[in-house]
Formats: C-alpha cells, structure tokens, sequence
C-alpha cells in the first residue's frame, strides 16, 4: 500500500471517529426509546394551571407529574422540598440527581392538559452542577424525545430555545448574558402559531419562529446532565 493512500485512510478514519463523537453527544445513536405519552384533555383559551407545591408532599414527586427522560443516563430525581427563599413558601420541586452524563436531560411533565397556544413560565434557582446548571421550560411536548425546550444555563451564561426531534436537541435562537446561581429567577415564554417569545425575568431575550410542532402537547420542567435545580409557581396559560 502506498503511503499516500495509508494516510488517506488515517485521515478518513480520524474524521469518522470525530464525527461519530460528535452525532453521539447529540443523541442521535442514542437507543433510549421514550415511552408513549397519556393522553391529556386539549385546554381552551383563558384555561390554566397553577403550581405553588405548597400542598404536596416532601419527599415525594409532586402530585399530577411524572418523570421522564430524553437521552443517555439515569433517570432524574425530582422530589418537593422546603426551601426558605422560595418565590411562594414553604415548597419547591427540585432535580437532585447529580449523574454527570452529558447528553442526559431529566424532565418533569404535567399530566394535567396540553397546550398549543400558551403562556407558560416558573421561578427558578440554580443550585449545583460541574458539567451544566441548568433550568428549562418544555412545551408542545408529544413525548420524551419530541418537544420545545428553552433554557438558561449559569455556567454558560446563556439562554436557549431548542427543538428536540426524536431525541436530538437542535438550538434555532438564543441569547447570551450572566445567567447567575443561588438566586430565583423567571422563565416565561409565549408561543402563539409557529412564533415563540422567551423573557428572562420579565425581559424579552429570544424572538423566532419555528414549524416543528403545531399541535398541542404538555408542558415541563428540564434539566441537564447533573444540574441541581430548583423550581417553583410554575404556571400555564391557554391562549
């Protein structure tokens, strides 16, 4: 074999290896298949849903959630707990799972109704986490692998608005500023057709618009790889 076509095939075979990392890293050779979805009744416009935790259990994932996953890893621990600063006393959920998996995104879905057109936002405050701390509001959810997702990320101080197609997340907006941790902080994002507005403690940071999803899914919590997070009041409007 010649030595220029030894190096070829070196060269090829370093490419396919640094692609292949790089696809795996976006979930996309991930073999986790999400479970599908309970159907949830449709909410009309004016309808919403409220969530302090003051009345859940500590301890216990709250009432009318479930826990899911999107990705590689262990499943999330979302548990509610008493947090003195909270937004609204005495409680909280949080994600204390501390697996730093890095393509491992734990959620928190509501059972409770679907949403097209929506207003939807929470209280957050970012606790821990070496590899990310994160916090993120997903919508038009069809299941794990399927949904809208914004986020804010205190390590990377950045605010971003992905879509995630069966199972790979792919940013379409975003915006860069200090996203800070151990304070509460607001997520609240409009979607109205394929046009979707996200504000940063009641600032508009992303505008875009996006044809992905256009029928109605559930809402959630998000968090990423071993990022302690802590939610509270998250809340959704029909619009």
């Amino acid at each position: 074999m010649k030595t220029s076509e030894l190096a070829f095939i070196v060269v090829a075979a370093v490419f396919l290896a640094s692609m292949t990392l790089f696809v795996s890293r976006e979930g996309r050779f991930s073999s986790y298949a999400a479970p599908p979805e309970a159907s949830a009744a449709p909410q009309s416009s004016g309808q919403s849903l409220t969530y302090d935790l003051d009345n859940d259990n500590a301890g216990a994932i709250p009432a009318k959630f479930h826990g899911a996953r999107t990705g590689q890893g262990s499943e999330g621990k979302w548990v509610v707990m008493t947090d003195t600063t909270a937004s609204s006393k005495p409680n909280v959920v949080a994600q204390t799972s501390t697996d730093k998996t890095d393509y491992r995104f734990p959620l928190l879905i509501s059972d409770e109704g679907s949403f097209k057109d929506l207003e939807l936002s929470v209280k957050f405050k970012a606790v821990a986490g070496e590899v990310d701390r994160a916090a993120g509001l997903v919508f038009r959810l069809k299941d794990a692998n399927n949904y809208y997702i914004v986020r804010a990320n205190a390590l990377e101080d950045n605010y971003r608005l992905y879509h995630v197609i069966k199972g790979s997340r792919r940013q379409f907006a975003g915006a860069n500023f200090k996203v800070t941790s151990g304070e509460w902080h607001e997520l609240r994002v409009e979607c109205v057709g394929n046009k979707i507005i996200c504000y940063y403690d009641g600032a508009k940071k992303i505008e875009a618009t996006d044809d992905t999803f256009k029928d109605t899914g559930k809402v959630g919590l998000w968090t990423k790889a071993d990022s302690v997070t802590y939610f509270d009041d998250l809340k959704v409007v029909a619009k």
